[in-house]
């Protein structure tokens, strides 16, 4: 258990198999109740998560889009299009833009012609965002490996796989359903 308030370690607080059955009778619907189980969790561990990560990446003054943004700058030999670190990302441009404009108000990044095509504007890692991201590994890969240390090298391989094809599946909250015809 953690001692910092904000993030919720409530088991009750997640929905248990019984409670799957229970809704699914209640709508009479012919679903798996282990399946909605597992997604259901699943929904919940990923808010967990996500709660999680930015209250890790506030210590460096970061969000986890920020950070994101910066890894993928980094990974890419410090240049990039914002098309291609929206893409990258898997968010807008416009999401993108608004992070670029805060990391470019903290220095850590800047803007400047694209050395591939000068009508476009790159993003640029500056010296100062590398050093950032120097500076926060050992601490951040350390908690990251710290967060998965229960698992064994099998496990993991598992659990990978697994995500990926979970993954996979997360299409079926965003695509719109089938109309009547």
């Amino acid at each position: 258990m953690t001692n910092d308030p904000k993030i919720i370690n409530d088991s009750t607080a997640i929905p248990s198999l019984a409670q799957s059955k229970r809704q699914i009778e209640r709508y009479n619907l012919d679903v798996d109740a282990q399946a909605i189980l597992v997604a259901s969790r699943l929904m919940a561990a990923g808010a967990k998560l996500g709660h999680a990560a930015e209250i890790h990446f506030s210590r460096f003054g970061l969000s986890t889009g920020r950070y994101r943004l910066l890894a993928d700058l980094e990974d890419n030999e410090g240049e990039e299009l914002p098309s291609q670190l929206a893409e990258h990302l898997g968010v807008t441009r416009a999401t993108v833009t608004g992070l670029i404009d805060t990391l470019e108000r903290d220095g850590l990044v800047s803007r400047r012609p694209s050395s591939h095509d000068g009508r476009q504007k790159s993003v640029i890692l500056t010296e100062k965002g590398r050093k950032k991201l120097c500076e926060m590994a050992p601490e951040h890969f350390a908690r990251l490996e710290a967060m998965v240390g229960s698992l064994s090298i099998e496990e993991r391989s598992v659990f990978l796989d697994l995500l990926g094809r979970v993954t996979q599946g997360i299409s079926a909250l965003t695509d719109e359903p089938d109309k009547p015809k």
